[in-house]
């Protein structure tokens, strides 16, 4: 199963994808979670301490590697054909909760459209990890919709697209859902975060209904997330207090429901 999780900025993205990483390696799933976010914040939330997070080099800005991949020793010229599962086994960083992570950085372009050595191998190496890997992959995306004009996501077999109950991240949802749905991706589902009340579900569940969306499921507020993210620490640290944790591991069930 190969899931990208999107949505506004702010919205609580992240920690859907981490705490569905962690569900699925629970399970006793093999699990790779890619954090393709320009300012990357999984590792955190998958409790991997900050200063260690702080001194890896994402994919995109490791010129070494790049270079030992892509390089011809002739200017202007560069490989376009090279193996990528070693950079996985090389550059994946272990969580304490049984994850392995990858940071890949920015992302300018992963179509045929950006031809530099950087993003060759971005491309090369996103599509060995969704077409070709045989484990949970799930994807903690570029806030927004520009990663939907990069074809980042094309292969996976299921978007998680997250919105609180503001007009414009239920607004950016409703973009990204119709750009997924014509880019061909199985399954696109929307999933309200940071619910506080019956009239903010309400809210969200009649825009998305009005809008002929449907919905998958509703997270409520969480002080636990949100104390965790202010101390800067992992919010699976209070896993069994937590209801908004528990909502998402129940939208993970659902999940395995789907027969990719």
């Amino acid at each position: 199963m190969k899931i990208a999780v999107s949505g506004k900025g702010g919205v609580g993205k992240t920690i859907v994808a981490g705490v569905l990483a962690h569900f699925f390696a629970e399970r006793g799933f093999k699990v790779l979670a890619i954090d393709a976010d320009p300012s990357p914040n999984l590792a955190l939330t998958l409790g991997i301490p900050f200063n260690q997070a702080n001194e890896v080099v994402p994919i995109s800005e490791n010129t070494r590697l790049i270079e030992r991949k892509t390089g011809t020793g002739f200017g202007g010229i560069y490989r376009l054909s090279f193996r990528v599962d070693d950079i996985i086994e090389d550059f994946s960083v272990r969580s304490p909760y049984g994850v392995n992570l990858l940071i890949m950085g920015t992302i300018k372009s992963v179509g045929g459209g950006c031809t530099c050595p950087a993003n060759a191998v971005i491309r090369v190496l996103i599509e060995h990890l969704l077409v070709e890997r045989d484990e949970v992959v799930v994807m903690d995306m570029e806030a927004g919709v520009e990663h939907m004009g990069r074809g980042t996501a094309k292969h996976v077999d299921i978007m998680l697209i997250v919105t609180d109950s503001s007009f414009k991240s239920m607004e950016t949802a409703k973009k990204i859902y119709d750009l997924a749905t014509e880019a061909g991706i199985k399954r696109v589902l929307i999933i309200g975060n940071k619910v506080i009340s019956s009239d903010e579900a309400a809210l969200i569940q009649r825009f998305f209904v009005n809008n002929s969306i449907p919905l998958f499921g509703l997270i409520p507020h969480d002080e636990q997330i949100r104390k965790a993210d202010m101390q800067g620490e992992t919010a699976l640290k209070y896993i069994k207090n937590s209801e908004g944790i528990a909502t998402i591991q129940k939208l993970g069930e659902k999940l395995l429901e789907y027969k990719i």
